[in-house]
């Protein structure tokens, strides 16, 4: 087991992770900008690094920074949290380059998952359902009002790299087509400097429902049930729900099973959700599914998770990046509450 971990976070993530460091009798080294000088997560740490300036491309996103702070502190690994650089590959390589233990999937996990074009092939090639839609390659307007045409309306556009509802449109008739195919390019070349976008058939009354999944160094991977976040704003979630309301037993095994394929697909290691976009009756009953996305950290909404089954996922992710196989097996999962 770990010795002493370095959190590469701030706020409320940052003192989460502190919390269950010291329940588990591990040394904690906080990180923190000039502007945070003062902040709970410093002076809950055992020690603390000052890594520079407010602005986060000079602190919290600052990589060679971090690594500095982490070797200067002689720890064994580093959690990334949420945000920030958990989702980033060339982060997760550098601490491991450096001799630490990055807490969460492989490098080659993040990146097979970090654009939507290219995680939704895998996915298709794993017999997990996707959205009917095209994620090719070839980006002309000719051969994506080609596409679209085959699709139908309504349909959505998606910035293949984006997230957050950037670059992304609902296209409700051909006519409108081009001017918000150029729209959405132009906002997914400003956000992610990169304009490429995939075409997906419209869910005329979806909902949005995430399994948590967790694997381990031996091939394990188990669900921990799902949440519902379709209540949203400006496509940001707003309220979750744990576990997912009014969904057949029989669609709910497979989602789940679902989500854990999505794993195996890709060797994963550590905590992660697997989104689906879900096809509703009026009643809001879930009638069918297909992935949307896969997050490759620990997410913002995983304590109603742990409110559920009585897990602490932090901890799950501390043993498992330090070797350990899961705490528990797929049947001793259960859900308690809501």
């Amino acid at each position: 087991m770990f010795s002493k971990i370095l959190v590469a976070n701030r706020g409320e993530i940052a003192c989460r992770i502190i919390n269950t460091l010291d329940q588990m009798d591990i040394k904690s080294v906080a990180i923190f900008s000039e502007a945070d000088t003062n902040s709970k997560h410093v002076n809950m740490a055992s020690s603390s690094v000052n890594i520079g300036p407010a602005k986060a491309e000079m602190s919290y996103l600052n990589i060679g920074s971090i690594i500095q702070a982490a070797l200067q502190e002689g720890v064994d690994a580093i959690h990334p949290g949420y945000g920030f650089l958990s989702e980033n590959s060339e982060f997760s390589e550098a601490v491991e380059s450096a001799g630490m233990t990055f807490i969460g999937p492989s490098s080659s996990s993040i990146k097979l998952m970090g654009l939507k074009d290219q995680a939704k092939k895998i996915m298709s090639q794993s017999k997990v359902p996707v959205v009917p839609g095209y994620n090719g390659t070839k980006q002309s307007e000719k051969i994506l009002v080609s596409e679209a045409k085959k699709i139908g309306y309504p349909l959505m556009i998606k910035a293949i790299a984006g997230g957050g509802g950037k670059g992304m449109r609902l296209v409700k008739t051909e006519n409108s087509f081009l001017e918000l195919l150029r729209l959405a390019k132009s906002e997914a070349l400003n956000a992610f400097g990169d304009n490429k976008v995939l075409l997906e058939k419209y869910i005329r009354n979806p909902r949005h429902v995430e399994v948590q999944v967790f694997g381990d160094r031996f091939g394990n991977i188990i669900h921990l049930f799902d949440r519902d976040c379709s209540l949203q704003r400006r496509h940001q979630k707003v309220i979750e729900e744990a576990p997912a309301p009014n969904i057949p037993i029989k669609v709910r095994e497979k989602m789940h099973s679902a989500a854990v394929d999505a794993a195996k697909s890709i060797n994963y290691v550590g905590a992660g959700t697997v989104e689906f976009i879900c096809d509703c009756s009026q009643d809001h009953e879930v009638n069918n599914f297909w992935f949307m996305e896969m997050n490759t950290r620990l997410q913002v909404e995983h304590p109603i998770t742990e409110q559920i089954t009585g897990l602490d996922l932090v901890e799950w992710q501390i043993r498992v990046a330090a070797g350990e196989p899961l705490p528990k097996n797929q049947d001793k999962i259960v859900v308690n509450g809501h």
